[in-house]
Order: structure tokens, then sequence, then C-alpha cells
């Protein structure tokens, strides 16, 4: 099924500010938590597709690439939105405040909100964040890095069951379920409400013989080595998300994530700006007076470039893709060369009388200012 738009879901436009997307949301969560719709799977899913909406378009890098990928940017490394990893707790204290929560804590057991729906706790494992320095020749073109990560694995003794000969009973207070009915005193008096079962630890399952090498957690610590393909065109502070390739879950649970951010390294010759490449080639006056042609250094290697005769001072030629790739199309951004004509501080006496020379010329010829130069003067200053 195609998802539905953000800005749809929440009822805003797409020029929305942060406070407009904040109380738009806050009559939904309002309307369809779980909490206040027990039971019904259809308010759970609107409020599901609600705060995924919020999440996204409440964080301005999310919301940025998500308005320029759609849907698709979290293939690219947007840190989309997963319901494993969002707090419905923290959410219902932001959305009413911490004195509403308060209120019902009594009633739901730990929060408004805290409660879990599903059942039983998810054993899922934590995600990881690694940092990965590329260089621009590899942002240009994609890269494949191997990596060594420090992860917690299954453990091979007991398959990542946590038991020591493979057997594990079924909570006998819950019943599997992970969750038990208590009384608690209340505004309203007294009320059976649901919370986690004190056994099992909400797990609904119970270890008699704990596994002697893992001591029943399910997983050992261990280094392995990754492959993360980097996609062309990434950029600084951008992540990678890795699904299923974090740390395992305690006792058979899912395995996390790995969050790959993305550094970019400081170039000594090119500087990026956006997909376009921009780089200062010196030249001589000579080479500025008669032209020539000079071979320029590219992410690519370099590449023959024709100066013209009378080539002025920072004049800026565009060499047409010689950029780095777009991340969600084929397009290239292009290399900008920016010529700075280097003047001589120490010359021979023969060049000293050629100079003196072409100046007999120079005081016969009428020189203008260039008018660009104002005109960059002022863009600069306003």
């Amino acid at each position: 099924m195609q998802k539905r738009d953000y800005y749809e879901i929440l009822g805003v436009s797409r020029d929305a500010d942060a406070d407009t997307i904040k109380k738009e949301y806050r009559k939904l969560a309002m309307k369809y938590h779980p909490d206040k719709n027990p039971d019904n799977k259809e308010a759970e899913e609107m409020f599901k597709e609600a705060s995924e909406a919020y999440e996204i378009l409440s964080d301005p890098e999310k919301r940025q690439r998500y308005d320029q990928f759609g849907h698709d940017a979290d293939h690219f490394g947007a840190g989309g939105f997963s319901w494993d990893n969002f707090t419905r707790h923290a959410d219902i204290n932001d959305i009413f405040g911490d004195g509403f929560s308060s209120i019902f804590e009594g009633l739901f057991g730990g929060g408004f909100g805290g409660g879990r729906a599903g059942g039983r706790r998810s054993n899922r494992g934590e995600d990881l964040q690694i940092e990965l320095s590329l260089s621009l020749k590899e942002i240009s073109t994609g890269v494949e890095k191997k990596i060594k990560i420090s992860t917690k694995e299954a453990c091979d003794k007991c398959n990542g069951s946590g038991s020591e000969d493979g057997e594990v009973e079924t909570c006998t207070q819950c019943r599997g379920s992970g969750q038990v009915y208590t009384v608690r005193q209340s505004l309203f008096g007294q009320m059976q409400v649901m919370g986690e079962c004190p056994s099992c630890r909400g797990e609904g399952k119970i270890i008699k013989n704990r596994c002697s090498k893992c001591h029943g957690e399910g997983r050992m610590g261990k280094v392995k080595e990754i492959n993360v393909k980097i996609p062309a065109g990434v950029e600084d502070g951008q992540y990678i998300r890795m699904r299923g390739q974090g740390n395992a879950g305690p006792r058979g649970g899912a395995k996390g994530d790995i969050l790959v951010l993305i550094r970019e390294k400081i170039d000594d010759v090119f500087v990026r700006d956006g997909n376009n490449i921009l780089i200062e080639y010196p030249i001589s006056v000579s080479q500025a007076v008669l032209g020539g042609e000079v071979m320029v250094p590219t992410l690519s290697g370099k590449v023959k470039m024709k100066i013209p005769a009378g080539t002025q001072n920072r004049r800026v030629f565009r060499l047409k893709d010689m950029g780095i790739k777009s991340l969600n199309s084929y397009s290239k951004g292009d290399q900008l060369v920016e010529i700075v004509v280097v003047i001589p501080t120490k010359i021979s006496k023969d060049e000293t009388n050629l100079y003196k020379q072409i100046a007999e010329y120079d005081t016969k010829r009428e020189l203008k200012p260039d008018r660009r130069f104002f005109s960059r003067l002022r863009n600069y200053f306003s």
C-alpha cells in the first residue's frame, strides 16, 4: 500500500511552521491514542500514522529530506521513522505536559502512554552508531568500505535462548502475556490496571537453568567486519541505516540497526558546494595575456582546459558534469575553475627589461576598470 503524504495526514500545508504542525498533531494524538481507544486497531493505526508524520515533519533535517525525496528519503540515509524507536511515553508528555501524564500514572501504570499495548516486552537489540570519513573522490563515485565493529551477537552455546539446556518456561503468573492486572487506588477509586509482570519482567517466559556462557543474556560481545556500501553523492552529517546489523536482542530478540554517520574529509585542492566542485587554478601573466591550454585537476583525473587570450584574474570557467553525482538521480554537478593570475615577486634582470618594454606599450593603452568587480562588491555587502 502506498504511504499517505505526511502533510496530508496532519492536515497542514507544506509551508506550515513548527507550531502549527505540533498543534495539529496534538489534536490527532489526543483523539486516536491507543490508551484512549483500547482494542481499536483502526485508532491505533491512525495514531501510528500521525506519530510517524510528526516525527519526520518536526525534525528540520528529516523534513528537508522528506520534501526533497518523499518517502524514499529513508533509503538515502535520511534517518526516517522507525516505530521500534518511537517512545510513546516521552511523546505524550511532550504533547500534553508532565501534569497530564502524572494524573494518569495511577490509571495506566508507569505514565499515560507508558504501557505497552502489544503484550510482551520487545527485546530488540540496541542500534549502533559509527562514523565514516570519506574523501571527496570517494563521495563522487560511491564506495564500499570494510569496517570492524564491536557488537553483541547471539550466544553460540544456547543459540540466543539464554537457557543452558534450551528449555524456556512460560511464566505462570502472567501466562506468557508479560502483563498482569493489579488493583490501584486512584482519584476515581479502586481501579484494575494492567502492568508489567514482576516475575518475568514483561518477557512472558522464565529461564530456570541459565546459560553458563552468556549468563542467561542470550548474547555475547563480538568484533565483526561489515561491508558498508556508500552511494555517490552523500553529504557530511548524513546517516546510512543498515537494518538488522546492530546488536542482537537479549534472549532471541531482533537485531537493532547500524547508523553510519558520514563525515567529509577536508580536501587540499577541491571545495564542495552542493554537487558542484570549486577549485582555484593559478596561471602566469603571460598565460593570461596570450592564452593557451592547461591541465586542470578534477575528481576523476586531469582534464585539458583552454585559457582564452586576455583572461582576467578571478575569471571562472565551468567544466560541465565534472562535479558530484546527485544522490537521487543520474545528474551530476559541475566543476568551477577560478583563475588566479600570479604576479611574480622576484624576476631576473632580463625579465625586468622585458617588462619595461611591455610597460612602454601599456602607457599607450587605455585601462578600464572591471565593472563586474563593483557588482560583486555590492552583492557582498547587500
